[in-house]
Parts: C-alpha cells; sequence; structure tokens
C-alpha cells in the first residue's frame, strides 16, 4: 500500500483451470484490461471477475474512498482485441508476450484494439518463439541468481 494513489498498472496471469490470459488492472482508475488469447469474453469466467472485483473494492477501502451504492459497482472491464493463438497450447506464451508488449512501451493503459507498434491479428511462429526464448533465458539467469544465493 506504499505511495497507494499512484497509478500503476499491475498484471495478473490468470488460469481459468486450462487456460491462460492477463488481466492488466489500472486500480486507482479502477480499469481492469481483459486480455484472451481465445477471444472469449471475462463473462466466460464469472469466478474470476468476483475475484477481482472483490479486490479492487478492498484497495478502495484501503484508500478510504467513500462511493455511494451505485458507485460501488463502477469497475470498468475493457476487453483488449489482442492477438489470438491458432492452437489450443500457446496460450501462456501468449500471456506472457502480452505483458512484455505492454512493458516494453511503458504505458498505464491499454488500447481496444492493442498497441499499434505491435497490432496483428495473430502472432507470427517467430514472435511465439522469440517469447519462448526470452523466458528460457530468464529461467536459465534465474537459476544462475538461485545458485549464487545459496553458496
Amino acid at each position: 500500500m506504499d505511495n497507494k494513489d499512484a497509478e500503476k498498472l499491475f498484471f495478473i496471469p490468470f488460469n481459468t483451470g486450462g487456460h491462460w490470459l492477463l488481466l492488466a488492472i489500472n486500480p486507482i482508475r479502477e480499469i481492469v484490461y481483459y486480455l484472451d488469447s481465445l477471444g472469449n469474453d471475462w463473462t466466460t469466467y464469472p469466478d474470476m471477475k468476483v475475484l477481482i472485483d472483490i479486490v479492487l473494492q478492498a484497495f478502495r477501502a484501503q484508500r478510504d474512498i467513500q462511493t455511494s451504492r451505485r458507485g460501488a459497482n463502477s469497475i470498468t472491464w475493457i476487453k483488449v482485441a489482442c492477438p489470438q493463438q491458432r492452437n489450443q497450447i500457446d496460450c501462456g506464451y501468449f500471456m506472457l508476450r502480452f505483458m512484455r508488449d505492454t512493458l516494453a512501451l511503458g504505458r498505464l493503459m491499454i488500447p481496444t484494439d492493442y498497441f499499434e507498434e505491435f497490432k496483428c491479428a495473430f502472432y507470427t511462429k517467430d514472435q511465439v518463439d522469440e517469447i519462448k526464448e526470452e523466458w528460457c533465458q530468464f529461467m536459465i539467469e534465474l537459476n544462475v541468481l538461485f545458485i549464487n544465493l545459496c553458496n
């Protein structure tokens, strides 16, 4: 809760039980950006929506923000038209790529039609392979770091 009034974007990789998607949350503006490489609507996962709404209401309470009963449900969910996967197995890599694209641009909002710099209907095999390689490199470096911390 340090610096709780500063605008930030929090990333929540969410697994629905067999599928990864990304939620990017701006708690100050009470906006949830929903990025799903299968193109499902957030209403497909009602338990996820209830959970995130509760988290944002708790954040609001921590900031001592008073809202009317009507304003209590003012959380905005935005479905982002992000690149779609062509198979049933790459959702985790797409979720990582969405996160990386957003972080690379350093923005606090995600356009509903995705970022112009990365806009496409589908990621190419090379683009998916790129995030796989970056993830592998990250894990290798993490392992080295972990080994050094243990010695």
